[in-house]
């Protein structure tokens, strides 16, 4: 057998050892450092943004964001149902309600008209909304230009979880410059790595400066250690900054790979009972990143079981869809706005191998194998 095929395995090359080398000589190897400060700085302006702040995870950052912004038990915060555990769990962490909301069927991403329809309801209920959360599912950027205006006429705050996003744009504004604050994820088989990682951004310094406070144990400002607020180990350490800055060199050219990617299987199974999700004749998919390519089977008859199945067999992984927040067992008491556009893809949904290390021979693997799949299948 041949080795195995990874949906989205880190691509690391001389670049990144050099920075971490250089790092690791220079004796900063415990938390924080110089790469963390210089990562937060080109990351910042990569995005568009005033602060960054480097994090333990986009979980975390998101954590901060939100309790910055007043989540806690009594409040409530709106987000898509469509998105994986980490965007909702950081609401849970705070005492927050979880609203969920349905996605839009062309592209997961959240429905603009929904997520203010819950926003509306919520507060005619009396309850306070004290931020509205978007996800640019798979590496699209959402629809912000009704999304920002909406909440900004209603007052309430917009958290964008640009975790899949980094290097997307939305008509030329860069993902995670959108909202008060922004958290990015680096995770393992993110676009980019750290290893694992996040930060959060904003344009907001003093929003930064207090998620700072928080996130290193909320130490106040004395010869002892003195805390007034409940706080967290949530910082990057030296050396996965020093990770995160050789990647961040490289970047563009990983996301042209990915894209390279995503057209050869659009155009090698265009024959196939298969929608690419968020691939739009008209528009296109310039403006992604492509993290993951993300398919559709369009048959009653083809079980998407059975075509993970198959490709497993091959030594190809590949997997579902997110499924939907508010079918998860931990969040089915929480409210949800929508229909079942969010199940349906879950149902019928799958994501392809998309990694940026990938080679032509192994997406021509790929390509036989789901064609062979979805053939027999069918």
């Amino acid at each position: 057998m041949t080795d195995r095929i990874h949906l989205s395995k880190a691509d690391i090359t001389e670049v990144e050892e050099e920075f971490v080398l250089a790092a690791l000589r220079s004796g900063w190897v415990a938390p924080l450092g110089p790469d963390v400060d210089a990562f937060e700085r080109e990351v910042a302006e990569r995005v568009g943004v005033r602060h960054a702040l480097a994090l333990a995870s986009g979980t975390a950052a998101l954590h901060l964001a939100l309790l910055d912004l007043g989540a806690r038990p009594g409040t409530a915060v709106v987000l898509p149902s469509m998105t994986f555990a980490a965007s909702a769990n950081a609401v849970a962490y705070t005492g927050a309600e979880t609203v969920f909301v349905d996605c839009q069927v062309e592209d997961g991403n959240v429905d603009p008209d929904l997520l203010i329809e819950a926003v509306d309801t919520l507060r005619a209920e009396g309850t306070q909304v004290v931020a509205a959360m978007t996800v640019d599912l798979f590496g699209r950027a959402c629809d912000y230009d009704q999304i920002e205006s909406d909440l900004e006429a209603r007052g309430v705050p917009l958290v964008e979880d640009a975790a899949e996003s980094l290097g997307a744009t939305y008509r030329g504004r860069p993902a995670g410059s959108f909202g008060a604050a922004a958290a990015l994820s680096f995770n393992g088989n993110k676009i980019m790595t750290t290893s694992g990682g996040g930060m959060l951004l904003s344009d907001d310094s003093r929003l930064i400066e207090h998620a700072r406070k928080l996130s290193t144990q909320a130490r106040e400002p004395v010869p002892w250690y003195e805390h007034t607020e409940v706080g967290y180990n949530y910082r990057m350490s030296n050396i996965l900054a020093a990770l995160g800055r050789g990647q961040l060199t490289r970047l563009d050219r990983m996301i042209q790979r990915r894209h390279s990617i995503r057209r050869r299987y659009v155009e090698a199974l265009a024959d196939l009972p298969l929608r690419f999700l968020g691939v739009r004749p008209e528009r296109g998919d310039e403006s992604d990143n492509c993290w993951l390519t993300t398919a559709v089977i369009e048959s009653d008859r083809i079980d998407v079981n059975d075509v993970l199945a198959d490709l497993e067999g091959r030594g190809i992984e590949a997997r579902h869809l997110w499924k939907p927040m508010h079918l998860q067992p931990v969040y089915t008491s929480g409210r949800f706005f929508g229909s079942t556009h969010g199940e349906s893809l879950f149902r019928r949904g799958l994501t392809l191998p998309s990694g940026s290390a990938l080679t032509d021979d192994d997406i021509d693997t790929v390509i036989a194998a789901l064609r062979d799949a979805l053939i027999s299948l069918r």
